[in-house]
């Protein structure tokens, strides 16, 4: 089965509503140039808060799911027949987290994965905004394919990764945000491939973009295939929407699926991926 997917790589200003409207119009021109899955990147529609440590007033900025955001996109989501992964800002009782709902066709919220592992270091001091996810590594069958999330730094766990493929995941989408010179030139790339090419599925890395208080994001968002080849690459530092389609019975094929899946010997080393 063949699914063409989008990645929003767009900048947020401090007027919240004109980037919801920006991310309502990138879902309609994906939806007209035939993209199934519409993927944004992390708090899409918001400043990125973490940039400055939290104050007491932090909840302020939060959101509920369902709610005035995931609204929206689930009629856009029935309007043009595609599957939308939000990332916002979510709030559940007196808790906060980075969170990803999950839109399917239909306009049904099949869930909502929250990132899991929490940095805190200059310009990105997130221990002080989010709870910790609770939602494990959750994969939605959606119309079309079986998609799994791992948010921003969920991605440098590669037992995580490793769970969304045992889950069944054809596709990952990691919502970022990633600033210019946060790493060695290639490392995320590199990170990316590796992902893919071990676990078996396409990854597709959607970043921020734009220059904010604290970080520059460099969006250069990409897709890789389950070889490890990246398929589809955006530009640093521009607005636009990335496309790539992609054949998931390459999933099945995959040197992941015929071999490394196959030799596993969990029983082996499972326990110590618990150990402290």
């Amino acid at each position: 089965m063949k699914t063409k997917i989008a990645l929003v790589q767009q900048h947020a200003s401090h007027d919240i509503q004109n980037n919801i409207e920006a991310g309502v119009s990138a879902v309609r021109q994906a939806a007209e140039e035939g993209a199934k899955i519409i993927c944004f990147a992390e708090l899409a529609f918001t400043r990125f808060y973490p940039q400055k440590p939290a104050d007491e007033n932090f909840m302020e900025l939060t959101q509920p799911i369902p709610g005035p955001i995931t609204d929206k996109f689930v009629d856009l989501a029935k309007e043009h027949d595609v599957v939308i992964v939000l990332n916002i800002y979510e709030r559940e009782g007196d808790k906060a987290y980075d969170s990803s709902p999950i839109i399917d066709t239909d306009g049904t919220i099949l869930g909502t994965t929250r990132m899991i592992h929490i940095t805190d270091y200059a310009c990105f001091h997130e221990q002080g905004y989010y709870t910790p996810g609770d939602t494990g590594a959750q994969v939605y069958k959606t119309r079309y394919g079986r998609i799994g999330v791992s948010i921003c730094y969920d991605r440098h766990y590669p037992e995580y990764m490793r769970a969304l493929a045992l889950n069944g995941a054809e596709i990952v989408f990691v919502p970022q945000a990633g600033a210019v010179g946060e790493w060695p030139e290639g490392l995320y790339e590199a990170e990316m491939r590796v992902q893919a090419f071990h676990n078996g599925y396409y990854t597709a890395l959607c970043n921020r973009v734009g220059e904010e208080e604290c970080l520059t994001f460099s969006g250069e968002s990409f897709i890789c295939d389950p070889a490890g080849i990246v398929v589809a690459r955006a530009n640093q530092g521009t607005d636009e929407i990335l496309y790539a389609e992609l054949d998931l019975d390459d999933v099945k094929s995959s040197h992941a699926k015929k071999l490394f899946l196959r030799d596993r010997r969990p029983e082996l080393y499972s326990e110590w991926l618990t150990k402290r």
